[in-house]
C-alpha cells in the first residue's frame, strides 16, 4: 500500500498517505512549531484582561464596554472549537490548521490597528473564530509527527502550553500595555503567525488527512452558535448585570437551555452532524469530557480568584500578584515531559487521581492563608500547584484520546477543548461572584456579633486618630477578615470539588491502548 493513493468514502479527491514520523532534530522544532500556535491561542483568551483599561482609555469608552474584547474573543472561540473534527474532515487537518494561523495573524494586526470599539470587537471575533480550531488541530497534528512510542512526549508537550498559556496571558498583556500600548497586546502574534505559516507549511508537507465531501448541517451550526453564544455572554455578563436579578440574563439562559436541548436531539439524529457527539458513547471519553470541565474550571478559577484577592485585600499591585501567580507555571514547564515519560509506564487513571487530588490538596492549603502571609509563604502553594497540574492534564488527554477511534481523534480533541474553554469562563463566573457574596455575608455576621467596639475605637483614637477616622480603621479591618475569612471558604469548596473529580477519574475503564498514532486521525 506504500505510495498509493487513499480516498476516504465520499471523498472528491485521493491523498497520499503520511510520510514517516519526523525524528531527531527535526522532530522537536516541529514540535515547537505546532506547541506555539496552541501557546499563541490559549494565551489570547487572557492576555487582555489586563489591557482593558488601556484600550477603554484608548478608544474612548467606559471600562464596562471594554469587557467585549474579552467576551467576543471567548464566545467566537467557543463556537469553533467543536467544529474542529468536521473542519479537518472536510478540508484536511494540515489545510485548515494553515488556514486558521493565516486568518489568527491577520486578524490579530486589525485589532491593533482599530480605532473604535465596533471595529476591535469584530476583529476579536475573526480572532477567535480562527483561534478556536488551533488548539485541538495542534494537538492531533503532533501525534501525526511524532512516533507512536512517544505519543505520550506530544501530549505532555501540547498540555504545558495549555497549562503555562493563561497563566503567561496577564503578565504578557500588562507589560506590553504598559511598555508600548494596547496595540501591541494584538501585534506580538503577527510575527509568530508568519513564522508558523512559513515554517509549518514546509514540515507538514504531504501530512494532510483525507477529506470527504460532506454537506454543512446548516441547523445544528446555527443551533450551536445561538446556544454556545448566549450561555457565553450569560458568564462573562453576569456579574456585571448583577445575574438574575437581570432580564437579559434570565433570558439568555432561557436561550442556551432551549438552545441546547434543540442542538443536543438535531446532532444525534442527523446522518451528518456538524459535531460528532456519538464520540461520548466511549466510556473513557465521556468520564475525561466530564472531569475536564470540573478540575479546569476550578484551576482556572483560583488561578484569577488569588490575583484579585491580593489587590483588592492584601495591597499588592498588579504587577506583584502577576509575579506570584507566575509561580504556577515553574514547575508546571519542568514536569510536563517527565509526566508524558510515566504515562507510558502507569495506569493514567492513578496519574489523574494523584494530581487533582494534589490540587485538591494546595487548594485546602490556603485555606490556612491569613491576612499577614507573606510573598514568600504564598510562594510554595503555588509551586506546589504548578507541579500538580500536569498529573492531570497529560493523562487525562491521553486517557480521552486513547478512548475513541483515531479517525474520531480531532472531534475528540475539539470537544474536550470546548469543555476546558466553557470550563474557564463558567468557574471564574462562579467563584468570584460565590467569593464577592460569601464576603457581604461574613461581613455581615461580624458586624452583628462584634464585642467591645467601644473600646477598640477608643484604643484606636489612643494612638491619635480622629472618631471618624477610627471608625473607618476599624471598618477596614472588619472588611479586611470578612474577605480573609471568604476566601478561604471559597478555596475550602474549590478543593472539596477537586477530590470529588479525584474519585470520579476511577469510573473510566482501564485504557487498552496508547493515544492515536501520528498516521492516525485527523477527523
Amino acid at each position: 500500500m506504500a505510495g498509493a493513493a487513499v480516498a476516504a468514502p465520499g471523498q472528491g479527491r485521493a491523498v497520499l498517505p503520511s510520510p514517516p514520523p519526523l525524528t531527531g532534530a527535526m522532530l522537536w522544532f516541529a514540535a515547537f512549531i505546532l506547541a506555539m500556535s496552541n501557546f499563541m491561542a490559549v494565551l489570547d483568551t487572557s492576555v487582555a484582561n489586563v489591557s482593558i483599561p488601556n484600550i477603554a482609555g484608548g478608544l474612548a469608552v467606559s471600562p464596562n464596554q471594554g469587557t467585549w474584547v474579552i467576551t467576543s474573543y471567548s464566545v467566537a472561540e467557543a463556537i469553533t472549537v467543536p467544529l474542529t473534527g468536521w473542519l479537518a474532515q472536510r478540508f484536511g487537518a494540515v489545510r485548515t490548521y494553515m488556514i486558521c494561523i493565516s486568518l489568527f495573524g491577520l486578524a490579530s494586526a486589525l485589532c491593533g490597528l482599530s480605532h473604535s470599539l465596533t471595529v476591535l470587537v469584530f476583529f476579536r471575533v475573526c480572532q477567535g473564530l480562527a483561534g478556536g480550531p488551533m488548539m485541538p488541530l495542534s494537538q492531533t497534528l503532533l501525534l501525526r509527527i511524532f512516533p507512536p512510542k512517544m505519543a505520550p512526549q506530544a501530549i505532555g508537550l501540547w498540555s504545558m502550553t495549555t497549562v503555562v498559556g493563561p497563566i503567561a496571558g496577564p503578565l504578557l498583556g500588562g507589560f506590553l500595555s504598559d511598555e508600548y500600548g494596547w496595540p501591541w497586546v494584538f501585534y506580538i502574534n503577527v510575527p509568530v503567525a508568519i513564522m508558523l505559516v512559513l515554517i509549518g507549511s514546509r514540515l507538514m508537507a504531504g501530512r494532510e488527512t483525507p477529506t470527504q465531501k460532506l454537506k454543512v448541517d446548516t441547523v445544528g451550526l446555527g443551533l450551536l452558535i445561538v446556544w454556545v453564544s448566549a450561555l457565553q455572554i450569560m458568564l462573562d455578563k453576569g456579574k456585571e448585570l448583577d445575574w438574575f436579578n437581570s432580564n437579559i440574563i434570565i433570558g439568555l439562559l432561557i436561550v442556551a437551555a432551549i438552545g441546547f436541548t434543540c442542538f443536543m436531539i438535531w446532532e444525534l439524529t442527523d446522518k451528518q452532524p456538524i459535531v460528532n457527539l456519538k464520540i461520548f458513547r466511549y466510556r473513557g471519553f465521556a468520564v475525561s469530557a466530564a472531569i475536564m470541565p470540573l478540575v479546569f474550571g476550578s484551576f482556572f478559577a483560583s488561578v484569577v480568584l488569588v490575583p484579585l484577592w491580593l489587590q483588592t485585600n492584601m495591597g499588592y499591585t498588579a504587577e506583584e500578584s502577576g509575579r506570584l501567580t507566575a509561580f504556577n507555571g515553574v514547575l508546571a514547564v519542568v514536569m510536563s515531559p517527565i509526566v508524558a515519560q510515566m504515562t507510558r509506564r502507569f495506569d493514567p487513571r492513578l496519574l489523574i487521581s494523584f494530581g487533582v487530588a494534589l490540587l485538591g490538596s494546595v487548594m485546602f492549603w490556603r485555606t490556612t492563608f491569613n491576612s499577614t502571609i507573606t510573598f514568600q509563604q504564598m510562594v510554595w502553594p503555588s509551586l506546589a500547584q504548578g507541579f500538580a497540574m500536569p498529573f492531570f492534564f497529560v493523562p487525562l488527554m491521553g486517557l480521552a484520546l486513547g478512548s475513541v477511534k483515531p479517525e474520531e481523534t480531532a472531534s475528540a480533541a475539539g470537544l474536550i477543548s470546548f469543555a476546558r474553554t466553557v470550563a474557564g469562563a463558567f468557574g471564574t463566573s462562579i467563584v468570584t461572584t460565590a467569593w464577592e457574596n460569601a464576603s457581604g455575608r461574613v461581613r455581615a455576621d461580624m458586624v452583628g456579633n462584634l464585642n467591645q467596639a467601644p473600646q477598640v475605637l477608643n484604643a484606636i483614637g489612643a494612638n491619635g486618630f480622629s472618631p471618624q477616622a477610627a471608625l473607618g480603621q476599624l471598618d477596614a479591618l472588619v472588611q479586611n477578615q470578612a474577605v480573609m475569612v471568604a476566601t478561604n471558604h471559597i478555596f475550602q469548596a474549590i478543593g472539596a470539588v477537586m477530590m470529588l473529580a479525584a474519585a470520579a477519574v476511577w469510573l473510566a475503564p482501564k485504557p487498552n491502548r496508547a493515544p492515536p498514532p501520528p498516521g492516525a486521525g485527523g477527523h
